[in-house]
């Protein structure tokens, strides 16, 4: 089996993807909206990742699958990680508008991972808002490094990543964060 080449309105992107028990490394076929618009895009539930590596999280340097492609449920993806922050797509579209923009350093706790980085967000940080409205379930972090927390072997530095909001426990401000 083999997928069509990119065309012109659609290109491959390097990425990292987590689900609770896997790490895939692969190329992920983006439209012009970018990976923002490939993971909020609520008319489909899948995406394919090609030349995909799998590693379970457990034993994060054991690979144990190599695929030409692999296809994902999108909801079962806690986080999306990617080299570059312009692979995320129009920077309208992954800070959900326009607006003066401030930068909240955030620690966000998963069932399987921690999360730190910088959520850029219009105004004032509104937890409700982020983590319950709009129909988009992946959230933008930046500078952002992940950490498995039973297995402090897996660890990621990622300039931009996709955060699954359905998959957060809690979400902390750095700056309320009390030093014993």
């Amino acid at each position: 089996m083999s997928f069509d080449a990119p065309n012109i309105t659609q290109r491959l992107i390097a990425a990292d993807l987590l689900t609770t028990s896997y790490r895939i490394v692969g190329q992920i076929m983006v439209p012009n909206t970018g990976v923002v618009g490939l993971m909020n895009d609520t008319t489909n539930s899948f995406i394919e990742v090609m030349d995909a590596k799998l590693a379970r999280v457990h034993m994060p340097t054991k690979l144990v699958g190599h695929f030409e492609v692999i296809r994902m449920v999108k909801k079962q993806i806690v986080a999306v990680c990617m080299k570059r922050r312009e692979d995320l797509g129009p920077q309208a579209l992954a800070r959900g508008g326009f607006g003066r923009i401030v930068e909240y350093p955030v620690q966000i706790i998963s069932q399987v991972y921690e999360i730190e980085g910088i959520i850029e967000w219009s105004g004032r940080f509104d937890f409700a808002t982020i983590m319950a409205e709009g129909t988009r379930d992946f959230v933008p972090v930046y500078q952002a490094r992940l950490m498995a927390i039973l297995i402090p072997a897996l660890k990621i530095e990622s300039q931009a990543m996709l955060v699954n909001r359905t998959h957060v426990d809690m979400l902390g401000l750095v700056n309320q964060k009390l030093e014993d």
